[in-house]
C-alpha cells in the first residue's frame, strides 16, 4: 500500500453496536477505522501529531470531502484527537 496523507477524523460515540459496512458490530473502543477503498481486514498504521496507532479497516467512509480516514473513538484517544476531532495524518500499510 502506498502511503496516504490527509485529514483523519474520528467517529463512534452514538454508533456502538450498529453494523459496519463489513457486517460486524461497531465497537467504539476497538482499534478500527473506515476507509473508502481498502479491503476489510487491512491493517494500517496511522501517524498523527507525533503519535501512532495500528487500526483494522472494517467500515466505509469518511464521507466528508478531504478526509482520508475515520478512526474509532478508541484509536482517536491513542492519537490524542478526541477534543480536536481532526488531524493531519499519514496512513501506511502495517
Amino acid at each position: 500500500m502506498v502511503t496516504e496523507n490527509g485529514i483523519c477524523s474520528w467517529y463512534g460515540v452514538n454508533l456502538a453496536g450498529a453494523l459496519t459496512a463489513s457486517g460486524e458490530k461497531f465497537d467504539p473502543n476497538a482499534m478500527t477505522a473506515a476507509h473508502k477503498t481498502l479491503p476489510f481486514g487491512t491493517r494500517v498504521k496511522v501517524n498523527c501529531n507525533g503519535r501512532s496507532v495500528t487500526v483494522r479497516i472494517n467500515d466505509r467512509g469518511p464521507f466528508h470531502a478531504g478526509r482520508i480516514l475515520d478512526v474509532s473513538q478508541g484509536a482517536a484517544r491513542h492519537l490524542g484527537i478526541i477534543n480536536a476531532g481532526l488531524c493531519q495524518c499519514s496512513v501506511h500499510g502495517a
